[in-house]
Formats: C-alpha cells, structure tokens, sequence
C-alpha cells in the first residue's frame, strides 16, 4: 500500500456510488434524437449506443460523465479559460472526489473477449465497478457497493460479445437484464466530452500515485476545453489528452499541513512529467505506440491549485499552454 495513510480513507456516510445509481442511470441518455443515442439489447442488458452507429452529441456526453461518477459529481458544458478559438469546455464538481473519481470515473477494469481480429476489449469506468471488484484499488479503498443494478462505460467502437455481458453480470452479482453499458467512442461527440470531464479524475489518479492520504482530499473541482471530435482514433485519443495535459485545470481542497499542500501543488501538474512539452500524438508516436513507454506522471492536468483549508492558503503549479491545446485541435493524423 502507498505510503501517506491512504488505508484511512471512508468515504463519507452520507454517500455510498449506489445511492444516487438509479438517478445516474435515469439521467443518462435516452433513445432520442435530442441526444444522439439509442438504445439496444446484448444478452439481456441494456446497451446505448452513444457515438458508434449513432451521433452522440455534446449533452449525451455530459450525461454520461456524470454517470461516470455514479451521480457523486456534477458536470456542466460551458465557457472555460484557453485557447480564444476554443473557448467552451466542461467543468466538473464533486464534494466526493476520492470515491466519484477512483472509486466510479476511473476506467480500471480490463474487460476484453475473444481473440485476434474479432476480439473485444474495453476498459469499464463507472459505478458498477464498486460492484464487481475486479481492482486492487477497491481493497485498498476499503470499499464494497450494494445494489440490484449496474452500469458501466466503455470507450468501444462495437458492441460488446454476449459472453462478456455475462461475464460482467455475474461480477455483479446481477441479472444481466439489470445491466446498462453505454458505449461511445474516444472520436465520436460524447466521447470527447466524457473523456475531458476526467479532468478532475486525472489528477486524483495522480495524486493517489504521488502517495498523498486519500482521507485528506476534501472537494474538488476542474475544467477543461472542448475539443473538435476527432475523425480518427489517433487524432480524438490525442486531442483529448491534450485538452487535459495543457488545458485543463482543477483546484482541490486538502487538509493537513501547509507543507504537503503545498508540495503537492508542485508536483501534480502535467509540467513535471520528463514528456511534457509536446502534443500527445507525438509523444504516442515517439514511445511507438506503447503507453507503458509514456511517463505516468504526464497525465494530469496543466494547471492546479491546492488550498490547505486548515490554514486557508493556496498553492499553485504548472500552467495552461493554449499554442499546445491550439495545434492539438488543428493537428489531423
């Protein structure tokens, strides 16, 4: 386990990812034209369609994102700091952030089926991951959900196999008529805006790497721009991360000492990773498109602030490159 006390951290008695997984699920699109989605059966679950026969547009993605969070955040579409040609994105919110990003958002679990070229593999993100169990992180969260129902979100270009959906079901421990996964694509509309309302998500995820005490994490909020959907995968995947890596900013409220507050200002920004500096299609193509290749610590975002609401003071770090965001979102692979 981390170092930091991380073991310590509960999430708070008055929310639990299942509690607010119904009205997640409610608010997530419906089969209709106002938000370029639709809805199919795989196996008994319910399976929408959010960008890959369908459009999926902006609000279909702004639905998702916060069913992403299991309804423990709120995401709004509207106008950010950055780049003047691009001055809309979205804004995250979560008075829950350790268990709405890492406990729900996180997309940590390998789901995958089949092999060679008709194999399916996905990464599932959402409030049904409290359920199945299927990370390391859960133990160390210490946290278990309860619920009859489950929904997930997957970043795939087709439906899932009937076979994973009963693989899935049963990691639930629920019928796999009571499972809902929403599909939308990294270059479709609603992919785009899911992807970059992690921009909170991100720093989490970095912040629990850097081995800061989750129990110390009391609110967060972030914002990041929208970027054009990306016609190809190479070039959505890179515009995304880059609306985070040198657009996005989120400003987390700890408590604790000044000094780690502080220190952490420094060191969470995309600006102290050893690949930062370079559109992330580049820097995907330099490591021959090996992820593992890439360092960790470049994916967060650019600029933070951290305020120890012990003391009342602020600390800042890094800072947005808009010429990077600019000739991400022009760039074409």
């Amino acid at each position: 386990m981390p170092s930091g006390g991380n073991a310590n951290w509960r999430p708070s008695p008055r929310w639990r990812c299942s509690d607010d997984h119904g009205n997640a699920v409610r608010s997530a699109p419906k089969p209709r034209r106002a938000v370029g989605a639709a809805v199919e059966r795989v196996g008994g679950a319910c399976v929408i369609d959010a960008g890959i026969g369908h459009s999926g547009g902006l609000e279909a993605g702004r639905r998702i994102a916060e069913l992403c969070m299991g309804g423990l955040g709120r995401v709004a579409l509207g106008p950010v700091p950055g780049p003047p040609s691009w001055p809309f994105g979205v804004t995250v919110h979560s008075a829950q952030p350790v268990l709405a990003c890492l406990g729900s958002q996180y997309a940590g679990w390998s789901l995958s089926h089949g092999s060679g070229k008709g194999a399916f593999f996905a990464l599932g993100s959402g409030p049904g991951r409290a359920l199945a169990r299927q990370e390391a992180l859960f133990d160390e969260l210490d946290y278990r959900d309860t619920a009859d129902a489950a929904a997930f979100i997957m970043e795939a270009t087709a439906l899932p196999p009937a076979e994973l959906v009963a693989h899935i079901a049963a990691a639930c421990g629920i019928a796999a008529d009571r499972l809902t996964l929403v599909l939308t694509p990294t270059q479709s509309l609603a992919g785009a805006t899911q992807v970059v309302a992690r921009v909170l998500e991100v720093a989490l995820h970095k912040l629990h790497a850097l081995g800061f005490p989750l129990d110390r994490v009391v609110d967060g909020i972030g914002m990041a721009p929208l970027p054009p959907p990306g016609g190809k995968f190479l070039t959505a995947m890179g515009r995304t991360n880059d609306a985070i890596l040198y657009g996005g900013t989120v400003h987390l409220h700890v408590a604790g000492p000044d000094g780690k507050a502080e220190d952490l200002a420094h060191r969470l920004p995309s600006s102290a990773s050893r690949d930062h500096g370079r559109p992330f299609a580049e820097v995907f193509a330099a490591a021959k498109g090996d992820f593992y290749a890439i360092d960790p610590m470049l994916f967060s975002p650019a600029r933070v602030t951290v305020t120890a609401i012990d003391s009342g003071r602020s600390f800042h770090g890094g800072t947005l490159a808009p010429d990077l965001v600019e000739r991400s979102f022009r760039d074409v692979r």
